[in-house]
């Protein structure tokens, strides 16, 4: 009987030294880029919907497809790799801020969520913490790779949001920044899916290097 050799894992040369790719690294960035397919779908079909003028009934289900959309986003900013730590968990504390934020006014409010922060822009101190997570994502992959959708993205959040906290934008702009928003979303969710997994995982030994050096200060 013979038996099966397993597969040799390929070494890599960091910036600190050499390093594998584990199966769970693999893994990390699977579920991180199905939590943003996850997001960019529920986040472009609630878009066509406000996009379409939506029935009364509708606006409980743009609530539903928020919670999916801030969920899945939460994952990925679980699972994504960033060098800088104190970033990442800038990120998430802002995605924890307005989940907390908007679980309050959904709560609090007799309106569907998104006809409360519409109608109240200033809601969107709180609720907006969690897009501009999702800001910090584009902001970071259009960093690191250099994808023109993400590169667009980055503006178009706060943009669209600042001005309608301020009450600039007419209405007609407000739709098509969010139009765009949720096509350049799907559009980054897809390019990811089919990407190469090792960039997304990114040079280990810098992560080791870094958390060697914390270490040391403590």
């Amino acid at each position: 009987m013979t038996t099966q050799k397993l597969p040799v894992p390929e070494v890599y040369q960091g910036q600190f030294g050499e390093f594998t790719i584990t199966s769970g690294d693999r893994l990390g960035v699977i579920i991180y880029r199905s939590g943003l397919m996850v997001a960019a779908i529920c986040f472009a079909t609630g878009s066509a919907l406000v996009l379409s003028n939506p029935s009364s009934n509708t606006f409980y289900l743009l609530t539903f497809l928020y919670a999916c959309f801030s969920l899945a986003l939460g994952v990925s900013l679980w699972t994504i790799h960033i060098y800088m730590v104190e970033l990442h968990r800038i990120l998430q504390a802002f995605w924890a801020i307005g989940s907390i934020f908007s679980i309050i006014v959904a709560l609090s409010s007799s309106e569907p969520l998104v006809v409360t922060v519409y109608t109240h822009p200033l809601t969107l101190l709180g609720v907006g913490f969690t897009f501009a997570a999702l800001t910090g994502i584009y902001f970071k992959e259009a960093f690191c790779f250099h994808r023109l959708e993400t590169k667009i993205l980055t503006p178009i959040v706060p943009l669209l949001l600042l001005g309608h906290l301020v009450g600039i934008l007419p209405i007609e702009w407000e739709k098509i920044l969010l139009g765009t928003w949720a096509i350049l979303f799907l559009v980054f969710a897809v390019r990811k899916a089919v990407q190469a997994i090792p960039p997304d995982i990114g040079d280990k030994s810098v992560f080791q290097y870094l958390k060697e050096k914390r270490s040391a200060k403590i």
